[in-house]
């Protein structure tokens, strides 16, 4: 178990430079927590390189987090170099391919379709959650912080039913652990990004993001920050809550003006 000023977080989808995934560990690392970043590919040594550039022990994992062994490699990774894990930030996941707005709905999605975007958007946060709580049940202290969207616990888009339903479906794991980890002085929340300009934006998203009443997409930071509160000592009385993160674009009655 690390002390209270030096906590061992994961944060998983954290290997693009200016993503969501990759700004949290910046935060939680500048706060002082050792910080394990995962990603599926070999760029997770570069933001770990970055990481350490900066002052902030960082150690990096390439895992299939749908996958149980990739799974337990992150867990071991962080155990093994810094004794526990005390903070999880399940960030992995992510939308269809680039034409997901050509097909994906209901009466289109074939079930390999599916099933691959419930496993990479929902299953990953369910295994790596499983694979935590025992930890952090054990400590007696815990933060968990899911990456869920507004699209789908809040509103829609056409064209890709089954990434909305997995990060709807986080908002049911957000909640369902947030209840069974209460007592062990574990807290589970979620975010609910809405349109955030990252690499992977799409110029629809970004003129999406300037139609918000706040006129302009949100940044990675500004979601990292959130995760972060929610992922500090002192957000110790906030569990089992979803935090809107889109520039009141959900509340927004008036459109298209």
């Amino acid at each position: 178990m690390t002390t209270q000023t030096q906590r061992s977080a994961i944060i998983t989808g954290a290997g693009s430079i200016d993503g969501i995934g990759f700004a949290s560990a910046r935060l939680l690392g500048a706060a002082g927590n050792h910080v394990v970043i995962t990603s599926t590919t070999d760029r997770i040594f570069e933001r770990v390189s970055e990481l350490r550039n900066a002052g902030i022990q960082a150690e990096g994992v390439v895992a299939d987090l749908t996958d149980q062994a990739g799974v337990g490699a992150v867990v071991r990774c962080a155990s093994e170099s810094f004794g526990g894990v005390d903070i999880l930030v399940n960030n992995a996941g992510m939308t269809a391919v680039s034409d997901s707005y050509a097909w994906g709905g209901a009466g289109r999605t074939f079930l390999d379709r599916w099933n691959a975007s419930l496993d990479r958007n929902l299953t990953t946060s369910f295994l790596m959650t499983r694979a935590v709580i025992g930890l952090m049940q054990a400590a007696g202290y815990g933060r968990i912080v899911n990456v869920s969207s507004v699209s789908g616990p809040i509103a829609a888009y056409g064209g890709d039913v089954a990434y909305h339903a997995a990060k709807a479906g986080m908002v049911g794991l957000t909640r369902a652990t947030a209840i069974d980890t209460a007592a062990a002085g574990i807290t589970v929340n979620a975010v609910a990004p809405g349109w955030i300009d990252t690499a992977s934006a799409s110029d629809r998203e970004r003129r999406m993001g300037a139609a918000t009443p706040i006129g302009r997409s949100g940044t990675a930071d500004e979601v990292a920050y959130v995760i972060a509160l929610l992922a500090g000592e002192g957000a110790s009385y906030i569990t089992g809550q979803l935090i809107t993160i889109d520039g009141a674009n959900s509340i927004s009655e008036e459109r298209g003006r």
